[in-house]
């Protein structure tokens, strides 16, 4: 819009200047400019450039020969709509646009008996460097076209690359997750089979709380495997949809948080399952050794752009905080991330709190 108004301003000082200094009949000189200004404003629509090109040199062609008393302002105009119509005009109509113009502003200098020779040496050689810069201008568009099809062709390679490199890595985990439920998953079941065997045959309480690890191992192992048959998935949402999964299966109740623009935030496949389990671990706590059905999250955005999270639980007997397995494999977890990892205590609350840098 800027260069649309600099390009209307300078044609209508030509014209004013046209019609103060060299105009005979100042009204009709208005009245052709009016009109002109017309036909300009019409080639913002960009339909039929060249057919209101035409009417423009006719305009300022036939004021000039009319209404003018020097040819110089007339083909100044003439020599602005040419430079303007390089920029609309495909090359042949270009040319031929050209050639009518260059005729008419030698017509002018003729009729005008004002410096012909000049005027026509000057014309040639201005019509020729409009030539040699739309022809320039027209060489550096089909570059440009043939960037953005290679720039697509790229891009259509490289999603190609990605799906056919997803397509490994998925079929990877299938087959580790196969030979995990062939070998753990059998040895496990087998394990359990016996201890329920020698509970049955010994009744001591030593058979059954091994049975129950040995089952909550099995579980584990088909969580896992389930999970490596999955496809991966990433981001924020997914880790939300897993909390509320366990959740249910759990029957606590998580109070999610989740501050203004933390959805957006680009989180690897990595650095999901890490919050997740750090999330998974600091319920577990909280139903384990503070017998918390109630635990409330939140996840934010810190002002470096890494994932901020919370986790809190109602405490009623204050207790020492030792790092055991599960606190010591979260920390170990975030720090292998770059991140941090804070658990602390208050007065009511047990707090799990931390950042995990963000991608």
């Amino acid at each position: 819009m800027k260069i649309f108004l600099i390009r209307l301003s300078f044609f209508s000082v030509l014209w004013v200047l046209m019609i103060v200094l060299q105009s005979k009949n100042i009204p009709i000189s208005i009245m052709m400019f009016t009109l002109a200004l017309v036909f300009y404003f019409f080639l913002t629509i960009q339909k039929a450039p060249f057919i209101l090109y035409i009417l423009l040199t006719v305009t300022i062609f036939s004021h000039g020969y009319l209404f003018s008393t020097e040819a110089t302002l007339t083909i100044y105009l003439l020599f602005f709509i040419t430079i303007d119509a390089a920029s609309w005009l495909e090359e042949k109509l270009l040319l031929a646009y050209l050639i009518s113009n260059l005729v008419l502003s030698l017509t002018t200098a003729y009729i005008h008996d004002d410096r012909i020779v000049e005027i026509t040496i000057i014309s040639v050689l201005f019509y020729f460097l409009v030539i040699a810069l739309n022809r320039m201008a027209t060489e550096r568009m089909e570059q440009k076209d043939i960037y953005d099809k290679l720039l697509g062709e790229y891009r259509i390679l490289k999603r190609m690359n990605i799906a056919s490199e997803q397509d490994a890595r998925i079929e990877e985990r299938t087959k580790i997750a196969r030979d995990i439920h062939d070998s753990v998953g059998h040895r496990l079941t087998a394990l359990i089979m016996k201890l329920e065997t020698l509970a049955i045959q010994h009744a001591h309480n030593d058979f059954n709380e091994l049975k129950q690890m040995a089952q909550e191992s099995l579980e584990e192992t088909r969580q896992a495997v389930k999970a490596l048959q999955t496809e991966e998935n990433e981001g924020i949402a997914t880790v939300v949809h897993l909390i509320r999964k366990l959740e249910a299966e759990s029957h606590i109740l998580v109070k999610f948080t989740m501050k203004q623009g933390i959805l957006s935030v680009p989180l690897s496949n990595e650095k999901s399952v890490v919050l997740y389990r750090v999330i998974q671990e600091a319920l577990t706590n909280a139903m384990r050794h503070a017998q918390s059905r109630e635990v409330h999250v939140i996840l934010g955005k810190s002002a470096t752009g890494a994932i901020s999270f919370e986790i809190m639980n109602a405490v009623f007997t204050r207790k020492t905080i030792t790092y055991g397995f599960g606190l010591t494999s979260m920390n170990n977890r975030v720090e292998e991330l770059n991140g941090s990892l804070e658990v602390y205590q208050t007065e009511s609350q047990f707090v799990v709190s931390g950042l995990i840098p963000s991608d």
